[in-house]
């Protein structure tokens, strides 16, 4: 279980980061590429809806996953505030799934949130949370770059 969760996990943060699944060297069962949902605005907010209702009844994972299409669309829609805050909320996630199962990963939030300092047109407040996250990130991590 907890195996494929991490590799679950890796497999989103490479499509995240704009690797498709084939080329991360995945099969992703159950995906087919017309279920891929267009870049739209409303694409956008209802990514960001299901994240957040997600998140609030406990279930971190499928979050996660409407995070990654919260980046996705807002990538799309060239829109790099979002997109910072997406990779951020992302993270978060695991490190939710990390505070109530310590052997899930950290590495993939560690990724996520140095591509959202990254991301030129992120807002201040916005970096602010990000380095506050990559710090406990890096700290359980056991780095201290």
């Amino acid at each position: 279980m907890k195996k494929s969760l991490l590799v679950g996990l890796a497999l989103m943060v490479a499509v995240a980061g704009g690797t498709s699944a084939a080329a991360a060297g995945q099969d992703v069962p159950g995906v087919v590429s017309s279920s891929i949902q267009p870049v739209s605005w409303d694409g956008w907010l209802a990514a960001k809806a299901k994240a957040e209702e997600k998140d609030a009844a406990g279930n971190y994972v499928a979050a996660l996953q409407y995070y990654l299409e919260y980046v996705r669309q807002a990538q799309g829609l060239n829109s790099p505030a979002r997109v910072a805050w997406g990779k951020n909320n992302a993270a978060y996630m695991i490190i939710k799934m990390h505070r109530q199962d310590p052997t899930v990963d950290l590495s993939p939030a560690a990724k996520l949130l140095e591509e959202g300092l990254a991301v030129e047109g992120a807002t201040e407040d916005c970096r602010k949370v990000i380095e506050t996250n990559l710090l406990h990130v890096r700290s359980s991590l056991g780095r201290t770059y």
